[in-house]
């Protein structure tokens, strides 16, 4: 047998003998459901209350507050939605289902917030998971912003108005809702008991006032 026979016989053996590489299975993630659909932005249209800003409130806002520089005009900065369960300390099974209503009203995934600091009157220690809490920004912001005020709001029985002791002296305004039932995202029927929650809306206002013109073009509905 000739070297180049024994070469293309050793070439043949050495590549029947490379391991083949398996198919490896991909997982196809489900399209989103109903609620996603409902919650999802569009990126190639902004959020309705985020155009009104850019064409309305903000040439208003530097007429009223007779600002010079467009960026002296107050805006949104976030929205955070914070839910304290104080039953999670004896069974943190009850924050499964306050994780997925917070999930359905925001459209976004929450984080557990956790305990920094141990109170033996109360059973905690650090690092128990005391709540459920979710930063909305950009355009989820506006959509959450938009939704709260023309579809929650009107739905609260006996409803006159937001207090305008809730600002903090920076512009920022928190407003403490008393059920989960009034959005219409969750599920009347899954839940098992009832549990308020606390919305703050961050703004870059300097005071007050700058805070309430900018929340008051938005349309909240503040008490007169």
């Amino acid at each position: 047998m000739s070297k180049k026979q024994k070469l293309k016989k050793e070439t043949k053996t050495k590549k029947g003998n490379i391991p083949q590489k398996k198919a490896v299975a991909q997982v196809v993630l489900p399209v989103s459901t109903e609620l996603e659909q409902k919650v999802q932005v569009s990126p190639d249209e902004p959020p309705r209350l985020k155009k009104k800003y850019q064409e309305e409130i903000v040439p208003y806002l530097m007429k009223e507050l007779q600002l010079k520089n467009i960026n002296q005009v107050p805006r949104l900065v976030k929205i955070v939605i914070n839910c304290a369960v104080k039953e999670a300390v004896r069974n943190p099974k009850v924050l499964e289902n306050v994780f997925q209503e917070i999930k359905a009203i925001a459209g976004q995934c929450p984080v557990l917030t956790r305990a920094q600091r141990a109170v033996a009157a109360f059973g905690v220690r650090v690092g128990n998971a005391l709540g459920i809490c979710v930063t909305l920004r950009r355009a989820r912001m506006y959509e959450f912003l938009d939704r709260f005020i023309h579809v929650v709001l009107p739905s609260v029985r006996d409803f006159h108005g937001l207090k305008l002791k809730s600002f903090d002296g920076k512009g920022n305004y928190s407003v403490g809702v008393q059920e989960q039932g009034i959005f219409p995202e969750v599920n009347d029927e899954k839940i098992d008991q009832i549990r308020g929650m606390t919305i703050s809306i961050v703004t870059n206002a300097k005071n007050n006032e700058h805070g309430k013109a900018l929340l008051t073009q938005f349309g909240m509905p503040f008490q007169k």
